[in-house]
């Protein structure tokens, strides 16, 4: 196609900055159209984003003769649902992560995109981000050496409860679980990015805090198929916030953070490196370019269905004994 028309279905918080203003921006790239389920917010957010048609019939939108692409921005509940109408429509669609609320889901929604020959992506934007890009560098030049194992440590103080309504992020109906799912998922993604596909997995999700009816710790320990090794603790019920990854090789580690800016590498020859890739405006941006340029035929996406649907599987893996004890 010589330039993608987008329609989104879901302009919530974030298609504010993080994905509306990229779809606009990317090069041979449009916003045409937007859909919520409230009119008078989706008339709201095209009157402020300066997107010409709204809706608040998602099919409405899908069969928008102007629209050739659909970005589904909606809780993960909805994705499989948009994702198969969009396909139906022989139209390009790109999901907002995670991909959908289990495996299951995902298996389904690549099926109906791959029998309707249409391409489908996932919203993981840190593979197109610049800091990512230059850890996978890193790696792949062998500074480190041969990569051994991977930690991971994600701590987050609990959230007050305030008696209203719980958000989506932590009602398992509509999210697949609770802020795992939602905030593991990201660094899970990246390191199929960084070091291929993750294999066999085992671990533990609890309720410690008794606070809400969804897994507040999971912990695990993995093997990629490349033989390297990884562990990881993602715990919501902490006294200190957290968030560093280490990738140890035989000459040396590279850390990070998967939602700051910083890098930290430390070499067998004492020599240590800290710095920082900051983000773009919008941090979707590069990644929303690389599936604009896709379908442009000019280039290829690294975020798929089908990369997209391992991180769930991990996830479904882990949260297994914790939803559905009967069947571990």
């Amino acid at each position: 196609m010589d330039k993608v028309r987008w329609g989104i279905i879901g302009c919530g918080n974030v298609t504010e900055v993080k994905s509306g203003p990229a779809l606009q921006k990317a090069e041979g790239s449009e916003l045409v159209a937007v859909m919520r389920r409230n009119g008078a917010l989706a008339e709201d957010y095209a009157k402020r984003h300066g997107v010409a048609a709204w809706y608040d019939d998602a099919e409405a939108l899908v069969n928008d003769p102007d629209v050739n692409a659909i970005y589904v921005a909606t809780p993960p509940g909805f994705h499989r649902e948009y994702a198969l109408l969009a396909a139906r429509a022989g139209k390009p669609v790109y999901v907002e992560k995670p991909m959908a609320r289990n495996h299951a889901e995902c298996l389904e929604m690549i099926a109906a995109c791959e029998e309707a020959k249409v391409p489908l992506f996932v919203a993981y934007y840190r593979r197109g981000l610049p800091k990512f890009v230059e850890i996978k560098r890193l790696i792949d030049s062998g500074i480190i050496g041969e990569v051994r194992f991977v930690q991971t440590t994600f701590l987050q103080t609990m959230r007050e409860d305030d008696g209203q309504e719980q958000p989506w992020r932590i009602r398992p109906e509509l999210s697949g679980g609770g802020l795992f799912v939602d905030l593991a998922s990201h660094t899970l993604d990246v390191l199929d990015y960084l070091l291929g596909p993750i294999g066999e997995v085992k671990g533990f999700a609890r309720n410690q805090s008794g606070q809400h009816q969804v897994e507040d710790i999971v912990t695990t320990s993995y093997a990629f198929e490349s033989g390297v090794m990884g562990t990881g603790i993602w715990s919501f019920n902490a006294f200190k916030r957290s968030d560093v990854t280490e990738i140890t090789g035989s000459f040396g580690k590279i850390s990070f953070s998967t939602f700051s800016d910083d890098i930290r590498m430390e070499l067998a020859n004492g020599q240590i490196e800290e710095y920082a890739i900051p983000y773009p405006a919008h941090v979707q941006q590069p990644l929303i370019q690389s599936v604009v340029d896709e379908l442009r035929g000019i280039g290829k996406s690294p975020s798929t269905g089908r990369t997209a649907a391992r991180t769930n599987r991990v996830m479904d893996e882990l949260l297994r004994d914790f939803y559905f004890p009967q069947q571990s």
